[in-house]
């Protein structure tokens, strides 16, 4: 194992000017410490005088940075007891360095303490159950914080700090986007638990994630363009997400005194109970409408449609609301491919014998049997041949006054909410909850909401300098940069050091200013 250490009596270096036979000169960092000169690193090569000159510099500036730094293999018989016992501590420095630089410009550290910012960072590098955080937090970053000490900052964590930290967040996305925010986006999904028994929040439920046999809550989630978090709010298990949207829409315009807010959901969210209410409220809208369930006269209008690829129309109805229909060849295709693949489906379980009286239904793609007789079951070719007509058409329900580009646009941001809640499960790992009490489920909620605000701020902050490398890529490059702290024998001093071993790591260093 190899680790570079700030010791400057451990070695000395200098730069080097190498003319190559090409005519190309090498600028190098040399070390003779061990009485035999070592090339360290090559700064950068040039035949142009000035740019040979420039380079020589940044070899300069590495050394004043760098002054003393000299690889030992701890493996290597001739290392000294001595300066073994001088290292102190290897921690991972890269997260703070690179999160937690981010998490303070965005204004997080001026409530909740230390212990939020090590909970939310953990989230971001190493998310796990609360009892292997705090293996973590000693194993990977030094910290001794038991279990206990956890859960009871959880206890007050939502009670003192959710509103402020939500309002921390949204002052940081109006700076972000530059103005007031009057377009938002709703949606809704379901979070399990790992528990047999229902309580007054953690109820059976239609799960988005096929665990129906397991008590979840529905988690209602309020964002800003380009999926920045606004607000949230988690509600029973059992509740229809149709009713989740209005309390939170509500409360958000309230809080921050919003006049005029436009609010974008998906056709999962459309009732005619919500279109009311919203109109009541004076709110403007773009819902994903269900055109198959359209009254027959403007079912027969859209099918009369002649669209080609990436137009749209717009048909008005009698209610005052507008219609738009649009259609995507890359819509069709994928229409298209559904459907198949589900008519194979039944075509298999026929052909098997599998398919029961349970499967007669008209969910899904089982719409397509019909019953011959007592028992002979068929497939109806001919309804399959018919749905085609409505491959690649989406519809828009609105009462806005944008034009119908700007309502498929906007609704098109939609996939960014659903990105959060892929990022918020998958790679913060949000689910399964093991919390039993409310108020800590709603704190572990509040720590994914204010991780995710932070990723989305790295995620901006990476498209900002024009970098190729994700967010995932940046956070696994940060969780490999380490500090070493080395108590020097000869007098007794400590310091620590950031070991910034190769070149990706240099590269994030440089590109953050850590």
């Amino acid at each position: 194992m190899v680790f570079w250490v700030s010791q400057c009596y451990l070695c000395s270096m200098f730069v080097r000017k190498k003319k190559n036979k090409s005519g190309v000169v090498s600028i190098q960092i040399i070390d003779k410490s061990a009485g035999k000169y070592k090339m360290l690193k090559t700064i950068g090569s040039s035949s142009n005088s000035k740019e040979i000159e420039d380079l020589y510099k940044q070899g300069l500036e590495f050394i004043e940075h760098y002054q003393g730094q000299k690889t030992f293999d701890f493996g290597l018989h001739n290392f000294t007891e001595k300066v073994k016992h001088s290292i102190q501590n290897i921690t991972i420095e890269g997260i703070n360095l690179l999160l937690g630089k981010i998490y303070c410009e965005i204004g997080f550290n001026k409530v909740g303490g230390d212990l939020l910012k090590q909970l939310v960072l953990l989230r971001l590098s190493h998310p796990s159950s609360k009892l292997k955080s705090t293996q973590h937090l000693h194993r990977y970053f030094g910290l001794n914080i038991n279990e206990d000490k956890i859960y009871r900052y959880l206890d007050k964590l939502y009670s003192n700090h959710k509103e402020t930290l939500q309002q921390i967040s949204f002052d940081h996305t109006t700076e972000v986007l530059g103005g007031i925010i009057s377009i938002v986006f709703y949606d809704v999904t379901t979070i399990y638990f790992q528990i047999d028994d229902e309580d007054e929040i953690r109820k059976r439920g239609f799960s988005k994630e096929g665990k129906h046999q397991n008590p979840q809550i529905v988690l209602g989630l309020l964002v800003g363009f380009d999926g920045y978090p606004l607000a949230y709010e988690i509600h029973q298990g059992n509740k229809f997400e149709g009713h989740t949207m209005l309390p939170i829409i509500d409360s958000f315009k309230a809080k921050y005194n919003l006049d005029k807010l436009i609010v974008v959901a998906d056709s999962g969210l459309l009732s005619s109970a919500n279109i009311k209410e919203l109109q009541e409220r004076g709110y403007e809208f773009i819902l994903g409408a269900r055109i198959k369930n359209e009254s027959n006269s403007i079912k027969k209008k859209i099918l009369a449609l002649k669209l080609t690829d990436n137009t749209s129309v717009i048909i008005k109805k009698d209610d005052g609301l507008k219609l738009i229909v649009g259609y995507t060849k890359k819509r069709a295709k994928k229409d298209l491919y559904n459907r198949e693949r589900g008519l194979l489906k039944l075509e298999q379980k026929i052909k098997s014998g599998k398919l029961t009286k349970a499967s007669v239904n008209n969910r899904g793609y089982n719409k397509y049997l019909k019953l011959e007789g007592k028992v002979y079951i068929n497939i109806d070719y001919e309804k399959f041949n018919q749905d085609a007509a409505w491959d690649g058409l989406k519809g828009y329900l609105t009462n806005t006054s944008l034009s119908k580009e700007e309502i498929i646009s906007n609704y098109g941001q939609l996939w960014k909410i659903e990105k959060a809640f892929r990022v918020s499960k998958h790679d913060l790992k949000i689910r399964p909850i093991y919390h039993r009490l409310q108020q800590r489920i709603e704190a572990h909620i509040t720590i994914n909401f204010v991780a995710y605000k932070v990723y989305k701020e790295l995620e901006r902050q990476l498209k900002e300098k024009k970098t190729s490398i994700s967010c995932e890529q940046a956070i696994d490059i940060a969780k490999t940069i380490y500090a070493i702290v080395i108590t020097d024998p000869s007098n007794g001093s400590t310091s620590k050091e950031t070991l910034l071993l190769n070149d990706e790591q240099r590269y994030l260093a440089k590109l953050f200013k850590f």
